[in-house]
């Protein structure tokens, strides 16, 4: 059993395209086109040289020694939050905003929540001299504001989405509404492993280079390539997709997916979709969704805007229903210890999200032998007001 995507973009029962006719045109001439331009030398060969020159890559894996002894097991974390722009997010924006020049698309628009994917899609059309409008929730606009301002001076258009719960969900249906009304010169970088295929597929491969990076640095430290277990943190799920990638198929590495529980996984204020969803459908895919007995989306909630969406992406809503991904929910509040805990043990303040995942340790007992690499996505600079609020400091 493959834990890929097949030839018709689903992962088991999960993904497919499921969109108006209007955007049919636009997704199929992505689907038709995304393998072909991304295996072409002279893609990899600017994809690559972006990476290395312009993001920093290869990113560190670090082993978080202090950590490492606090919990009495072995645990090196990849260093996402090194990043230009501060995490993972713009290995896919670059990989997007070639695909889409190859295209002759002229504008690009995007959704963001937590304003990583925001920031990271200006940033690479600063850098190509390409027209942007990113939406994002009118909440995640007052709770994300360095980011906002960052936007706004790489010459981004922010349009905040005035709908619903204004936050993730909401920004994404306004970026999808924008796509129909401009289907022929606009390109959307979907920041998630989300979305109709072959969008999860096409963000996975561009965030791959973290698991490929991985193997590699793991064979220099420790002699082999597969740790025991990858840990990420999961909303859409693009930089868990990006960290197990090239472990999917692999039954010797345990795959960790932490979800945010809020303030509760039964609180009705939660996001932990593994939990919470059944299968429905969410801006053009099959995936698990948080939503009331007759298909109505719920609200998600939690602390870190990065994992405030009600669903998650296909790949690992297969992931979870095939029993191959551990799933695990993480409170706010455990969150925002781990946060000030890794901050104090090994010098490095996580972003929210990434401090989800660090929180599993408190929670989940690991061997002294264990190697675990824990994907750190992004680092805490956008969410300083956040921990400021939350811990009085």
């Amino acid at each position: 059993m493959s834990y890929n995507v097949n030839d018709n973009g689903y992962y088991g029962e999960f993904g497919g395209a499921y969109i108006p006719e209007m955007l049919y045109p636009n997704v199929e001439e992505l689907r038709k086109n995304y393998l072909k331009i991304t295996s072409e030398d002279s893609f990899k060969r600017e994809f690559d040289a972006l990476l290395q020159d312009y993001v920093g890559r290869p990113t560190p894996l670090y082993f978080a020694q202090r950590f490492s002894e606090k919990y009495k097991t072995r645990v090196y974390l990849k260093r996402e939050d090194l990043c230009h722009t501060g995490a993972h997010k713009v290995n896919n924006t670059i990989g997007q905003i070639l695909l889409a020049r190859r295209l002759g698309k002229k504008r690009i628009i995007a959704e963001t929540g937590a304003g990583q994917h925001g920031v990271a899609t200006a940033t690479v059309c600063a850098l190509m001299g390409i027209e942007c409008v990113v939406y994002m929730g009118e909440i995640d606009i007052k709770r994300q504001a360095p980011n906002v301002a960052r936007m706004k001076m790489l010459g981004a258009t922010v349009v905040p989405a005035l709908s619903g719960s204004r936050t993730l969900k909401d920004a994404t249906n306004e970026a999808i509404r924008d796509w129909i009304n401009n289907p022929t010169d606009t390109h959307y970088i979907i920041g998630s492993v989300v979305g109709p295929h072959p969008y999860p597929d096409m963000v996975a491969r561009f965030q791959s280079v973290i698991s490929e990076e991985i193997m590699q640095q793991l064979k220099l430290k420790e002699g082999r390539e597969n740790p025991d277990y990858v840990v990420a943190c999961v909303g859409g799920g693009s930089n868990a997709a990006g960290a197990y990638y090239h472990y999917l198929d692999n039954p010797e590495v345990g795959i960790i997916a932490v979800e945010a529980a809020g303030k509760g996984v039964h609180t009705g204020e939660s996001a932990a979709t593994s939990v919470l969803g059944k299968a429905g459908i969410i801006h053009g895919s099959k995936t698990l969704l948080m939503q009331t007995t007759d298909g109505q989306i719920t609200e998600p909630y939690s602390i870190s805007a990065g994992l405030d969406y009600p669903g998650v992406g296909p790949m690992h809503a297969h992931l979870y229903t095939s029993g191959r991904g551990e799933f695990i929910s993480i409170t706010d509040e455990d969150a925002m210890k781990a946060g000030i805990e890794l901050s104090q043990l090994e010098g490095i303040i996580p972003a929210i999200e990434t401090s989800h995942a660090l929180a599993i340790f408190e929670k989940r007992p690991f061997n002294p032998e264990d190697i675990i690499v824990v994907n750190l996505s992004g680092r805490g600079d956008k969410d300083l007001d956040t921990y400021i609020e939350y811990f009085k400091l």
